[in-house]
């Protein structure tokens, strides 16, 4: 495997600088309220740069999760930028910014190993010295200018997507230098000193950092497995198997007490949905496998929030559909694994990093998300990147109409990238804030996202709209107020902000008849002072 070049690392960073300057518009967004409150704004616990701090973030599962780093990367955040939006959008730019320059770097490193193993592909003189550029730029760019990603990246809350990337792709770097340092060396033996190697330690450390970020990451090991399997050749057999998954020992380990830890703190909220049968949840697990892929081809429906659906069937034709399309490219990845492996390694890299948010352990009200591509859509990307790649040294080899070809292939080109950042910058637009986020919701699916309307209800509130305040929270009452009866409480809230005491009253009285705690206080108080 060829190190990287200082000219690749220049496309490296102008790539990344590209991406950069594609998400500067997201700097003039506000926080969305959405999970940003309890992440950021109203939480007590990121004030100070303390042991308390340390406590807290290693020891509690606090909103159900456990991922301490990011903890710590929002504290530091509030310490430098306080409740200031700017600075914390600036650092998740510059973290996917980042994240977009390993990808490349990472990319051109993986084509260089793919092409001395696969000689059929390189006999031309351009693909085997510039393929690696041509892939290396195509993932780099749909990585980081795609609107999928805007979710990951404008989300202040999603900040653990980006700093989970950001390690698993240095630790995935760092275990390719070690590959590179080993390569020659008989795999059966010493396999307990390459564990001290400082490429594979680092590896494992930037592991532990990613599932500190985020419990994503658990499924490294497997994809580290997978790049033994293929472009690396290093399994051909079962001795060489069990020599090669001694190395992850480790990292296997840790992704057991990340899974462990994540369950019980899912656990703790109630967060994990029981009610759905195992065979149903297989069969919306499926339809978002082939959902996502149609996305990062023709992303030009993507929303927010994507509810779960109900009466999932092999009866419907969708699921039907989707379950024989994952079975059969399975199938013709295995049989054409004997002549090529590539592709059954691209398709269990995707699959593999998508299974912890498949939904098979259901968790949340949502069954697939845009933020779950972040990592996964490197596999369907590169294949593009390929397939570009290929397409340019046809170009190059064509004795007529080289030129046309080319200006033609060039032109395609750009305008995709044109239509990317086109899509991304509208994308980010969405993310501005609360009203345009749940208001671009309501749009799309109107009474279909109950709680969309509440969460509007309390952006308006807060910026002091409060007659669109009221009409979000009524319509939520009218649509079904059982399940928000918080909703008559902060109803009631907004009725006080305009000195409407009798209505306030009656909302108060209404959320304690249903059981609401804050809702009798506040009846209590305000009956006490005579109102």
């Amino acid at each position: 495997m060829e190190k990287v070049k200082c000219k690749e690392y220049y496309l490296a960073g102008f790539v990344s600088i590209i991406t950069f300057l594609l998400y500067l518009k997201s700097l003039q967004n506000d926080f969305v309220g959405w999970d940003d409150n309890f992440y950021v704004t109203a939480n007590p616990y990121i004030k100070e740069l303390n042991l308390d701090l340390l406590k807290w973030a290693f020891l509690d599962f606090y909103l159900y999760n456990w991922h301490p780093l990011t903890w710590l990367s929002h504290a530091l955040d509030y310490y430098f930028w306080g409740l200031n939006p700017f600075g914390h959008h600036l650092t998740n730019n510059i973290i996917h910014a980042l994240n977009t320059f390993f990808v490349v770097v990472l990319t051109m490193k993986l084509f260089s190993a793919w092409k001395d193993n696969t000689s059929r592909y390189v006999e031309r003189t351009y693909f085997k010295e510039h393929g690696g550029v041509a892939i290396g730029a195509c993932t780099g760019m749909l990585f980081g200018l795609h609107p999928l990603h805007v979710e990951s990246v404008a989300w202040i809350a999603e900040r653990k997507d980006l700093l989970c990337a950001l390690f698993f792709l240095l630790s995935v770097n760092y275990y390719l230098n070690y590959i590179a340092i080993i390569n020659n060396k008989p795999i059966e033996n010493r396999s307990s000193s390459r564990l001290l190697y400082n490429k594979y330690l680092l590896s494992f450390g930037f592991f532990i950092l990613a599932l500190l970020s985020k419990p994503m990451a658990v499924t490294l090991p497997i994809v580290l497995l997978i790049f033994d399997y293929y472009p690396f050749n290093r399994i051909n057999s079962f001795k060489t198997l069990r020599s090669v998954s001694f190395e992850k020992i480790p990292f296997f380990l840790c992704s057991i007490g990340s899974s462990i830890l994540t369950y019980f703190a899912q656990k703790s909220g109630n967060a994990i949905w029981e009610g759905v049968p195992f065979p149903t949840r297989v069969l919306v697990a499926t339809k978002s496998i082939v959902a996502y892929l149609w996305n990062m081809l023709f992303p030009l429906d993507l929303f927010p929030f994507y509810p779960y659906p109900r009466g999932a069937s092999l009866l419907s034709l969708e699921y039907i559909w989707a379950l024989f399309l994952v079975i059969g490219v399975t199938l013709f990845c295995v049989y054409i694994s004997k002549k090529q492996k590539l592709w059954i390694t691209v398709w269990a890299y995707y699959i593999i990093t998508l299974l912890p948010v498949l939904g098979l352990i259901q968790v949340g009200g949502q069954f697939m998300a845009d933020r779950y591509t972040y990592l996964p859509s490197l596999g369907p990307f590169f294949i593009i990147g390929l397939l570009i790649s290929w397409c340019l040294q046809k170009s190059i080899l064509l004795q007529r109409y080289k030129t046309i070809v080319m200006t033609l292939i060039s032109a395609i080109g750009i305008l995709i990238v044109v239509l990317m950042s086109y899509l991304t910058y509208n994308q980010i637009g969405i993310w501005k804030n609360g009203i345009e986020l749940w208001s671009y919701v309501i749009k799309k699916e109107p009474e279909k996202i109950l709680f969309a309307y509440y969460n509007r209800g309390e952006a308006l509130s807060r910026k002091g709209r409060c007659y669109e305040a009221i009409e979000d929270y009524s319509k939520v009452i009218a649509l079904n107020y059982q399940e928000y009866s918080k909703v008559y409480v902060d109803r009631g809230l907004v009725y006080l902000k305009i000195g409407k005491i009798e209505p306030a009253i009656a909302d108060f009285r209404k959320a304690c008849s249903l059981g609401n705690d804050f809702g009798c206080k506040a009846l209590r108080i305000y009956l006490k002072d005579g109102s």
